[in-house]
């Protein structure tokens, strides 16, 4: 009988009884329900597994933040287009020039300059999409994400494969991704879904070499969040690594220049419009009081929520920043590829050392989806009951947690 190589490595030191191809007693004579050995080698359900285990985790998610969008008399539409979300669907549908006038900071001014706080890349491809037959605003904002999220699984899985040598690797890599805390805002109108996936397809491009991907994808990415400042940081700094060592011809070269075209070119649009070159920084802290401070309010933060545990919400943030701490650690003593841990530190620098809303820092770390790569190979290595009790827990939690935060919790995230 012919075994899931996989399957047989996670049971290596242990005696076989089952065939996990089979789902019961390998020496039963009833074989009404077995399944084709090899099953999961299939190249259909290799094909879709990405996929199939993301949807299947966000669904979950959105099934959660029904129920508690119900108990808290919470429009789940409206749960999922809060805050931020009515920036970008109001810069999607009239521009950044006639964005409603009810919109304003989070200090209740406005200015003609606010919205340009807002990257464009999500509400301009809200708008394309919008303009379909049949496909309304907010639908295609959702739409967006939905597919967004979905080519950001696939890279995953790639990402996965990549540092843990398993298809398991690839596939836990995106059920930790689609489970973690506050992931329910890649169900959202919010721009965090396709920021992911263009990162994480950067990230492939430069693992596997291909540079043209990389360089084009942190580009785009640019267009998207200020998050892609770490990305620059990782393709760039891979980029100039491989020119050094002479690998890959021309190719490095283009990635290195192609890579922070995107965040310049609005940075300098901003820079333009406003007058200041640091125009879109200036913004941010007059509108939200937002800056680099070296983590200085992050570190204040986390002792006064540790010394009075006013919220349950402020409680997780605080254990979220420190787990992200851990996994960086493990990840480089783990031997992670080194520009998958230098985006990931990137976005961790960038979240904590910005002293910006606290109440946003987990949502801020879910673009550091390289941290959880130390875990999921963990995990790959791990027996099925293990697997399925830890990602049952990190599913119930993270659900939870993103729910509770978009319809208990009454300040923004």
């Amino acid at each position: 009988m012919r075994v899931d190589a996989e399957a047989q490595s996670a049971h290596a030191n242990t005696p076989r009884k089952d065939d996990p191809d089979l789902g019961g007693d390998a020496g039963s004579t009833d074989r009404r329900w077995r399944l084709p050995a090899g099953w999961t080698r299939h190249p259909a359900v290799h094909l879709l597994a990405p996929g199939v285990v993301y949807l299947a985790l966000v669904r979950i998610g959105l099934l959660v933040l029904g129920w508690m969008a119900d108990a808290n008399d919470v429009s789940t539409t409206d749960a999922r287009t809060v805050w931020d979300g009515q920036w970008f669907l109001g810069i999607a549908e009239y521009g950044y020039a006639g964005v409603p006038p009810t919109l304003v900071d989070a200090f209740g001014n406005r200015s003609a300059e606010t919205p340009l706080a807002f990257f464009p890349g999500y509400p301009l491809l809200v708008r394309w999409v919008s303009e379909l037959p049949g496909a309304g605003l907010v639908g295609a904002a959702f739409a967006v994400s939905t597919v967004s999220g979905v080519a950001c699984a696939y890279a995953l899985a790639r990402l996965g494969e990549h540092v843990g040598g398993s298809r398991r690797a690839g596939l836990l890599t995106v059920a930790l991704f689609a489970a973690s805390p506050m992931a329910v805002v890649l169900s959202m109108a919010y721009s965090e879904a396709l920021f992911c996936a263009l990162a994480a397809w950067a990230l492939v491009g430069v693992v596997e070499r291909r540079w043209l991907v990389a360089g084009l994808c942190a580009a785009a990415a640019g267009l998207v969040r200020p998050t892609a400042g770490a990305l620059v940081m990782a393709v760039g700094l891979a980029a100039l690594v491989a020119v050094l060592s002479r690998r890959d011809g021309w190719r490095p070269w283009v990635a290195g220049l192609l890579a922070p075209l995107g965040l310049l070119a609005y940075l300098g649009w901003v820079a333009t419009s406003t007058g200041s070159l640091t125009g879109w920084f200036d913004l941010q802290e007059r509108g939200w009081d937002s800056r680099f401070d070296g983590g200085a309010a992050t570190l204040r933060f986390t002792l006064d929520v540790l010394a009075s545990a006013p919220s349950v919400l402020e409680v997780a943030t605080v254990a979220i920043l420190v787990g992200a701490v851990v996994l960086l650690l493990v990840g480089i003593r783990m031997g992670v590829s080194w520009p998958l841990m230098v985006y990931a530190a990137g976005v961790l620098m960038m979240d904590v050392g910005s002293n910006g809303l606290m109440n946003s820092k987990a949502r801020l770390l879910l673009p550091a989806f390289t941290l959880l790569l130390p875990a999921a190979v963990a995990l790959s290595r791990r027996r099925p009951g293990t697997v399925a009790a830890v990602l049952g827990g990190v599913v119930v939690t993270g659900s939870w947690f993103g729910a509770y935060a978009l319809t208990a919790w009454p300040y923004a995230i």
